[in-house]
């Protein structure tokens, strides 16, 4: 094993279809990953280390390797959990020997406590939350999630790691949760700072948490994920304002003599932020003047319109917004742009008329 995966963790899952399993594992996998091996045995490389699986004796054996030990818990988790999903079943047994103990708190977990909060614009609120050991969160992942109290008065409790490797809660009203972008880290001073859209309605645990979020306020927090933007040279964004931390993130950080376009949806001008961007890269904003969001086609429209010299030389995609608005521009950038899938993404931000986190398709 080499220095670079000092970290590793082995378990052999009984199965009565071993073969079948194995074969949605490999092609599940290949999706994030580049795979190498044979149906019987073959390993997946992701960001985050080395996943290796092997037919063996009514089972599957696997091994994980990683750097950290956030990232073999990721690794140790995302294998369970797809056992578990194309098993269903089933319900195996998997303990894992090495990697992270049972019962522990989980590695990917930090208890942040707010320091700052500030005013970006109307109906945008900036937190700054500090914890500690934070430098596995500014690698390999945009977005956290944050863990807030279910109600009032009620004593928080964090996750743990399972004896199957996956997350587990000790007993306790669990947290509220919900994905967030790091919109900027400073892992010497132990900072993060989160934007919050201030949405209106009831059931927005995230936009009430900073809307009366005081200094000294504790708030959980679990990461990164999200993965990272693949390279390019040339990069076009659309978002609407709920993805505009990581457009804003993602273009700051652009390395120098990379073009790129942004698209950002907002709820009017009022909304606009001045960033820091390097030369040859643009940001334009479309105001949607008082319509309600998730009710325009003004991302869509905007892409559609764009002349064909921007679309010259493959530049990557990346979209985030409303889920109907997603599937539109995904649906554009597959058949009438031709865009391979590993050319874009097309996120679903949030669905109108529900609260809480999706699962887009």
């Amino acid at each position: 094993m080499s220095a670079a995966h000092s970290l590793s963790a082995e378990t052999l899952v009984a199965l009565r279809a071993p073969a079948s399993v194995m074969s949605r594992l490999r092609e599940h996998f290949g999706e994030h990953g580049l795979v190498s091996g044979v149906d019987t045995a073959w390993s997946i490389e992701l960001e985050i280390g080395i996943a290796t699986a092997k037919l063996d004796d009514g089972g599957i054996s696997f091994r994980v390797e990683a750097s950290d030990d956030t990232s073999l818990s990721f690794l140790q988790w995302s294998v369970a959990e797809h056992v578990y999903e194309f098993a269903p079943d089933e319900k195996p047994d998997i303990l894992w020997q090495g990697g992270i103990r049972p019962g522990t708190p989980a590695p990917y977990f930090r208890e942040m406590t707010v320091v700052r909060a500030a005013q970006v614009t109307p109906l945008m609120r900036r937190l700054t939350l500090r914890g500690q050991n934070l430098a596995r969160f500014a690698r390999n992942g945009l977005h956290v999630r944050l863990l807030f109290p279910p109600r009032p008065g009620v004593e928080a409790i964090w996750p743990v790691i399972g004896e199957d490797g996956r997350q587990a809660w000790p007993e306790g009203e669990r947290p509220i949760s919900r994905v967030y972008t790091i919109r900027r880290i400073d892992v010497a001073a132990g900072e993060i700072d989160i934007d919050f859209v201030l949405h209106e309605g009831d059931d927005m645990p995230g936009a009430q948490f900073a809307s009366d979020a005081m200094p000294g306020d504790i708030v959980g927090m679990t990461g990164p994920g999200g993965g990272t933007l693949p390279h390019s040279s040339r990069y076009i964004f659309a978002g609407d304002e709920t993805a505009l931390p990581a457009i804003s993130r993602m273009l700051e950080e652009l390395p120098p003599n990379t073009h790129a376009l942004a698209l950002v949806e907002i709820a009017a001008d009022s909304e606009r932020q001045q960033l820091a961007l390097k030369p040859g890269i643009e940001l334009h904003y479309l105001s949607r003047n008082g319509r309600p969001a998730g009710t325009t086609e003004l991302l869509f429209d905007s892409l559609r319109a764009l002349d064909e010299a921007v679309w010259e030389g493959a530049p990557y995609v990346w979209v985030g917004c409303e889920q109907a608005a997603s599937r539109q521009i995904r649906k554009f950038l597959k058949q009438e742009r031709h865009l391979h899938r590993s050319s874009f993404l097309a996120a679903a931000y949030w669905r109108r008329g529900r609260a809480g986190e999706i699962d887009d398709d």
